[in-house]
């Protein structure tokens, strides 16, 4: 059961024609969402809204109503957030445009954790997946909850990292959560809800039209500390999020990647225009841990990749050591150190990640002078 006032703002959420920055002003100038619900339609017209939304604020659509507390009540994970809650996420609250209510199946609680976007093709390079993936899985151990969109490629990828990783991963979508867009991702959303938390906007019964995805990407960017943009075309939602993410003054970062590969433009654009050139997760940690921590008070991001067992540090050490200074392939490592082949490579991606080593052409691998 909902309270009162959560009632009230999800009448008005339900307004047609009646936006976020409309819905602010109308708060700013009635003092609160009661007290708009109690104006008459002479009053309402006169501070210039348009009929339907007097008709809207004065008769909220019981249907549409109805079919939200059904959903409501229908599990313990479903809830509803409204902009005056006490757990309402504070850098979303900031941005201009911040909506009014937010639907949330799963854990409400890790909407205030430091979050970074990370967002991308959904027609992704297997180089770009594979990035997604490890930098999500390794970003997320590092204290930072992967935000994203749970569309298809780059997006997917990240919260199936963060997820394999055993950490907390929040999917922003463009309808209701009473069903899953896209349906291939229906046992991925199931791991969101349990591990995380589905975020929306839109209420229960919300198709996924293709103009409610530009709404929910600037959702993506309000709830975190900044956006990672992975592979993305010239013109991609994608961009349209890390722009929205500059709008909102957050840090944008964005992987290089070949200058054939036209997935790769977007991030040259996003770089050439400022955003951080990022080639290993401390990248983007240097920038992020001091606003997290800054923003809460409970942040526990590292400036280095935390290793959760001691014989990962081991391990790494190991193939370390075996490597020397000259370029090594995974067969000549394995014949090194003894280790499995798969284990063996499984260390280089992580290395590689940390910036601890460098791949080159025909196999090898080379450690950076520094280490």
């Amino acid at each position: 059961m909902i309270e009162d006032s959560q009632l009230d703002w999800l009448k008005l959420s339900l307004v047609p024609g009646l936006g976020p920055a409309s819905l602010r002003l109308l708060i700013e100038h009635y003092g609160s969402p009661s007290a708009i619900l109690s104006a008459s339609s002479a009053e309402l017209r006169h501070i210039g809204l348009k009929p339907p939304t007097v008709e809207g604020i004065i008769e909220p659509p019981e249907k549409q109503l109805q079919l939200v507390l059904d959903w409501l009540s229908s599990s313990d994970a479903c809830q509803l957030l409204t902009m005056d809650s006490p757990d309402y996420p504070r850098l979303l609250k900031s941005i201009s445009d911040a909506p009014a209510v937010l639907f949330i199946h799963g854990n409400i609680h890790a909407l205030k954790q430091p979050q970074l976007a990370m967002v991308g093709s959904r027609n992704p390079t297997p180089q770009g997946r594979e990035n997604a993936y490890e930098f999500a899985a390794h970003l997320a151990k590092t204290g930072l909850i992967i935000t994203s969109g749970l569309a298809l490629g780059i997006d997917g990828a990240c919260h199936q990292g963060a997820l394999d990783a055993g950490k907390q991963t929040i999917a922003v979508t463009g309808n209701g959560l009473d069903r899953v867009y896209p349906a291939k991702h229906r046992e991925l959303a199931h791991r969101i809800s349990e591990q995380g938390a589905l975020v929306s906007e839109f209420p229960p019964g919300t198709s996924p039209v293709a103009a409610n995805f530009p709404r929910r990407n600037r959702i993506i960017s309000g709830l975190s500390l900044g956006t990672l943009v992975i592979e993305a075309a010239q013109k991609s939602g994608s961009l349209i999020t890390a722009y929205k993410a500059l709008e909102q003054s957050r840090d944008v970062f964005a992987i290089p990647g070949s200058i054939h590969n036209p997935l790769a433009r977007g991030c040259h654009q996003l770089i050439r225009q400022g955003a951080k050139l990022v080639e290993t997760v401390n990248d983007v940690l240097e920038e992020l841990a001091p606003l997290a921590h800054n923003t809460h008070k409970n942040a526990a991001l590292q400036a280095e990749i935390p290793h959760e067992e001691s014989g990962h540090d081991s391990l790494q050490q190991t193939v370390l050591e075996a490597m020397a200074f000259d370029p090594v392939t995974t067969d000549v490592l394995a014949k090194r150190t003894g280790l499995e082949i798969s284990e063996i490579s499984s260390v280089l991606l992580i290395l590689e990640l940390e910036g601890k080593i460098s791949s080159q052409a025909g196999g090898h691998y080379i450690r950076n002078a520094q280490t």
